[in-house]
């Protein structure tokens, strides 16, 4: 099958997880796992904005053992104004999520969906900022090749323990507002410009950000390009080694796809604004801009 190469695709022991693997990286992966060297958990986290895809999309059909983790009740907490649709969960919450799906403190764990990869994304990015190893299958169900099951996967609980959510890995609105960073917006160009807003209180984006819609980090088989194109489409944009890069979105998920796709192409200096633009867009006192320009 046509699969886009991706970095480390067959992982020694002891390397690191890249923030994104193609279907025979995790081949690799699971052989090892199956030999007893590291253990891994799949983790099914379809989702839908309206709520046509969730458990009940899993049970159709879902990559062997893989565990189903709702996005709206455990990758977020209840929506407020002040903090946007999807904060951050509390530590407890998220770890108490993870130990239900068999995550423990040594599992390599792959995330995949069946849309466009910001769903996993979003429980991808919340692990590495955490210090766990943890990657996006590319290209999603669609991409693997192997059977599926349709049982409920209940694992023997993991052992992790609450982390804190680095202040390092996140921005608030002022720090968006101070400048200092470049700010990306991950939105659909038309949201982005204003033209439409079928969620948030206002239309538009923040005043300098520059739009990079995170499914152009795909190519035209649904999957992450690879390293040096994405690279280039960041410089493109203005990204550089040397400042800091701020990602938001309508609500803190689809940016966690830039922020992968930023970080597969080598920058580290990265930081997600949780409240996004359904934050920012209900606070009256912040500027708001329109048109195809920061």
């Amino acid at each position: 099958m046509n699969v886009t190469a991706m970095p480390s695709r067959s992982l020694p022991p002891a390397a690191p997880l890249p923030p994104l693997l193609d279907t025979a990286a995790l081949h690799a992966l699971l052989e090892d796992a199956a030999g007893g060297i590291r253990p891994v958990r799949l983790l099914d986290v379809r989702w839908a904005l309206d709520g046509s895809k969730g458990h009940g999309t899993y049970l159709t059909g879902h990559l062997p053992d893989a565990v189903y983790l709702d996005l709206d009740t455990e990758l977020a907490a209840p929506a407020r104004p002040e903090a946007g649709r999807h904060p951050l969960p509390e530590p407890e919450d998220f770890a108490a999520s993870l130990r239900r799906a068999g995550v423990s403190e040594d599992t390599l764990v792959v995330a995949y969906d069946d849309s466009n990869g910001a769903p996993a994304g979003r429980l991808v990015w919340m692990l590495r900022a955490l210090g766990f190893e943890a990657a996006v299958l590319s290209g999603g169900l669609a991409a693997w090749d192997g059977e599926l099951e349709t049982a409920e996967v209940r694992p023997e609980p993991g052992d992790v323990s609450a982390r804190d959510w680095p202040l390092d890995r996140i921005a608030t609105a002022d720090e968006v507002a101070a400048g200092q960073a470049l700010v990306v917006d991950a939105r659909a160009p038309e949201r982005y410009r204003g033209e439409v807003e079928p969620i948030d209180p206002r239309a538009g984006h923040v005043p300098g950000a520059v739009n990079l819609p995170f499914d152009g980090n795909l190519d035209e088989n649904g999957r992450f390009m690879d390293p040096q194109e994405l690279r280039r489409r960041f410089e493109a944009a203005g990204v550089s080694a040397d400042r800091e890069t701020i990602v938001y979105c309508g609500s803190g998920v689809t940016a966690t796809h830039d922020l992968l796709a930023l970080e597969s192409a080598g920058f580290t200096r990265l930081r997600l604004f949780p409240g996004s633009w359904s934050q920012w867009s209900a606070e009256e006192a912040r500027p708001v801009a329109v048109g195809p320009n920061p």
